[in-house]
């Protein structure tokens, strides 16, 4: 999904704010859609021409934009039309060049003309050298033809400058309740046309367009967090053009059409089986139904775990032991709990934690750092910018996906009830995950095209599906589950923790991606991964990397030189801690300098 005040990237947006970096979507109100739908041919691409030329972006050097004006309704292809904002970085080694690489970097809401950029070196280099990597704003988003509720980026921040991330209280939910009900009405007033052509089988035609505009018969794609949504809908519409397709961190198709389906069984902050609530599932919102809450849970357990084992100078919050730190930390959040109505730190430090545990490194580091200061009773810096906002923020942006496509609870009066059952299940995050749907309960609009489902097309390559163990977003249950309904798919494993195995890397599955997109061959069944960096383990700069060890569905260390993790079975607590060589894919670790302190 996207990124959060502490560079944490999320199922959904980069945009501030409780429902903005959301997650993912795909549902409304109306039917399925026909696979193939009424255009997308095989090579003229629909009269979509990109004519390529330096992006003009400070952080887009060596990038080159084009805009691609596609149909708003694609059943009326003579009627409206809009732009799309495109960018690529083609092969750094020409002379092997094997294609177009196709990326979606998550949301909804995610602008690929920022995503890509950012992201690009995190590619194992054999798919930088050999494809030219595309992404694009899909529709709605961005620099695209865009839904903007707001006439200034100044506007907009204003609005949203005194809303928690969510409310505690009820005076603060009535407030909040109030808030998202005026920007529904802000939105359908803007451009209720564009409101209802935004859904992701939309931009599954689109990016068929895109497709024959480059020249490519068959799709290949790397699609993270919502994206793998996006990719499994065109796999669906388009089988027979779906080539090498890598979905990381997966939405559970099903679970985000269907208000009927209930999330698998996690684990809960506290160790403890939970179940999502089957048997009113029809009153779930989108996030319980996905199982995030549950999936937040399970992860923050990993991480209090792992800071308790490390020495305070690998995790500044660690209490010496796994049970000192967990009690530490509900201390801590019940200290917060107990803050005066109105004081948003209780719920900025809820958001915080949540988005903090979507990258290893360097987010559990910032995450540690942020519950210490609350911890010592230093404040938080306020997240406002005093210059005022570079872009607009586009936080309304993932609401018109989200609201549009998937089931929500339309009566506000249902959301203190949910946030009740889910933090019994999951804890507090479960808060966020909650209230983070509520903005539907007023939007405007309903998809008018939505596919939702079947998702069992017979692709013209099995997709390959990758997932963490220990995913805070999109937890590994809707990996499975995304792996068992499309047909042919083969999932593979990552054990390990965040959100995607591109922002928490494993040269394991770098090695087996490479292979994928270049031969068509997948992983063996059953074939698992572990990532480069345990939690709280730093590389020492400038020492070699350790072997490359053929990788094997038997091994789980595939990636690590011998020795440095425990053999399979040994449990957590054999991880090592302190400074290590790993075997790293060069360009996927996060730089140091995309840590922000708390």
């Amino acid at each position: 999904m996207s990124r959060t005040a502490t560079a944490t990237r999320i199922p959904l947006t980069r945009a501030a704010g409780a429902a903005a970096g959301a997650l993912v979507l795909l549902l409304g109100a109306a039917g399925p859609v026909a696979a193939g739908g009424p255009v997308g041919g095989g090579g003229g691409g629909g009269g979509v021409v990109l004519r390529w030329q330096d992006c003009r972006g400070v952080t887009q050097t060596g990038f080159e934009c084009a805009v691609a004006n596609v149909p708003l309704d694609h059943a009326r292809p003579g009627d409206r039309t809009i732009e799309l904002a495109v960018i690529r970085h083609r092969a750094a080694a020409p002379e092997k060049r094997a294609g177009t690489l196709f990326f979606n970097p998550g949301g909804p809401g995610g602008p690929g003309t920022v995503g890509l950029p950012e992201l690009y070196d995190k590619f194992p280099d054999d798919l930088r050298d050999r494809y030219d990597i595309v992404s694009w704003d899909p529709r709605g988003v961005g620099e695209s033809t865009a839904v903007r509720c707001f006439g200034t980026a100044e506007e907009a921040t204003d609005w949203q400058a005194d809303l928690p991330p969510f409310p505690v209280g009820e005076r603060a939910q009535q407030a909040y309740i109030a808030a998202y009900a005026d920007l529904a009405e802000r939105c359908e007033q803007s451009d209720p046309q564009l409101l209802r052509h935004v859904s992701t089988a939309d931009t599954a035609r689109d990016l068929d367009l895109l497709r024959a505009a480059v020249g490519e018969e068959q799709l290949h794609y790397w699609g993270v967090s919502y994206g793998t949504l996006l990719g499994a809908t065109y796999a669906n519409l388009f089988p027979e053009r779906a080539g090498r397709l890598v979905l990381d961190g997966n939405v559970d198709p099903s679970a985000w059409v269907d208000e009927r389906v209930a999330a698998a069984p996690a684990r809960t902050a506290d160790g403890a089986r939970a179940t999502s609530g089957a048997g009113a599932s029809a009153a779930l919102n989108t996030f319980l139904r996905l199982g995030s809450h549950l999936g937040s849970a399970d992860t923050l357990a990993q991480f209090l775990d792992h800071c308790g084992r490390a020495p305070v100078t690998g995790c500044v919050f660690s209490a010496g032991s796994p049970a000192a730190t967990r009690d530490k930390y509900d201390t801590l959040m019940a200290r917060l709990a107990r803050r005066p109505a109105g004081d948003p730190t209780y719920a900025r430090a809820v958001s915080e934690v949540r988005g903090g545990l979507y990258t290893v490194h360097p987010g559990w580091a910032g995450v540690a750092d942020l519950l210490q200061t609350l911890w010592s009773g230093r404040p938080l810096i306020p997240l406002s910018d005093p210059a005022g906002p570079t872009r607009y923020p586009g936080f309304e942006q993932s609401l018109a996906v989200l609201c549009a496509e998937s089931p929500n609870p339309r009566s506000p009066r249902l959301y203190p009830e949910l946030e009740e059952r889910a933090v019994a299940q999951a804890g507090a995050l479960a808060r966020w995950w909650v209230w983070a749907n509520e903005p539907c309960a007023a939007w405007p609009a309903r998809a008018a095209a939505p596919y939702t489902g079947p998702w069992d097309g017979a692709t013209a390559h099995p997709v390959l599906v990758v997932n963490t163990t220990h995913d805070p977003s999109t937890p590994y249950a809707a990996g499975v589950s995304m792996a068992g309904q499309l047909r042919d798919a083969r999932l593979l494993t990552v054990d390990g923790y965040g959100h995607t195995a591109l922002d928490n890397p494993s040269a394991c599955v770098g090695r087996y991606a490479v292979r994928y997109f270049l031969t068509g061959a997948l992983p063996p069944e059953n074939a698992r991964c572990a990532q480069d960096l345990p939690p709280f383990v730093e590389r020492i700069p400038g020492t070699p990397p350790g072997p490359d060890p053929e990788v094997t569905p038997e091994s789980a260390t595939a990636g690590a030189p011998a020795g440095l993790l425990p053999p399979a079975g040994a449990g957590d607590a054999a991880l090592p801690y302190g400074r290590r060589p790993l075997d790293v894919v060069a360009g996927l670790l996060l730089p140091e300098d995309r840590r922000t302190a708390p």
